[in-house]
């Protein structure tokens, strides 16, 4: 077995665990969703706009709650994810929900091999490309399910938040910015549901946002804006504090909580 597959299935049986877990959470509020509300955040709905009508692909979408809004939004969707357990709850609230998305279980850099389709928009979102080794053949591959013209987005945590280590309360400087090495974590609990008793064992790799714009760049893709946030709208890391806009901040703002890309591919 290839190291790497090695670290894809310890990752994918920890995601399979936490889907009932994040399922069942009030971060994820399955009943709000269900009545209606929209999952997606201020960031990637003002980069995008209006959806309707555009075909958009998800890429790791954990149990598609964000396909699922696009999909409500008026875009043909199509779901990727690890997780088979992801993506099996995610075509029963498809099904229930009454809409039209389509969901595929894969390794997200292998998604050409399971999609031929070209999409108008191509989209990803908070916590993704730090499960990837090597973000080269994942730029390769957005630019290959691109339309010519078509835009990719991302809402991502900034690389300096994953320099911390926080699993002993306060947080501590223990990762590079850029680390090809892979980082092991074995926890109890998860972001979703830090009282939970699952025990997460995680693979992962930290990439800068030079490794990130080059990614893109190197494939083809002409960068539209790469921009830094202070303020993350979820509430996952350590003394996060309110902001009166619904965000979280740190209390000092020593560093950008968030980076959103935008990029487009030449027609």
């Amino acid at each position: 077995m290839d190291t790497n597959d090695h670290y894809f299935n310890t990752n994918r049986d920890t995601w399979n665990t936490k889907v009932g877990v994040h399922a069942i959470s009030d971060m994820y509020n399955m009943e709000a969703f269900i009545s209606g509300k929209s999952s997606l955040m201020s960031y990637e709905l003002e980069a995008l706009g209006d959806v309707n009508g555009k075909t958009l692909l998800h890429l790791q979408c954990h149990f598609g709650q964000d396909t699922l809004s696009w999909s409500r939004m008026g875009a043909k969707c199509v779901g990727v994810d690890l997780s088979d357990k992801g993506i099996s709850l995610a075509q029963q609230l498809n099904e229930e929900l009454q809409l039209d998305a389509k969901f595929v279980c894969c390794n997200v850099l292998e998604t050409s091999k399971h999609i031929s389709e070209i999409f108008d928009i191509v989209f990803t979102s908070y916590g993704v490309i730090g499960w990837l080794p090597d973000l080269k053949p994942w730029g390769r591959m957005i630019a290959e399910r691109l339309k010519p013209g078509g835009i990719f987005f991302m809402a991502e945590f900034h690389p300096i938040v994953w320099m911390f280590d926080y699993l002993d309360g306060k947080p501590k400087l223990k990762y590079g910015y850029r680390q090809d090495v892979a980082i092991y974590e074995e926890y109890e609990g998860t972001y979703a549901n830090p009282n939970s008793k699952m025990i997460s064992k995680e693979y992962g790799w930290n990439h800068g946002l030079g490794a990130v714009v080059s990614a893109l760049s190197e494939a083809g893709l002409h960068i539209e804006y790469l921009k830094e946030h202070d303020e993350s709208p979820y509430n996952v890391l350590p003394d996060l504090v309110p902001t009166d806009s619904g965000m979280f901040v740190t209390k000092e703002k020593l560093y950008p909580l968030i980076f959103t890309l935008k990029a487009s591919k030449i027609s």
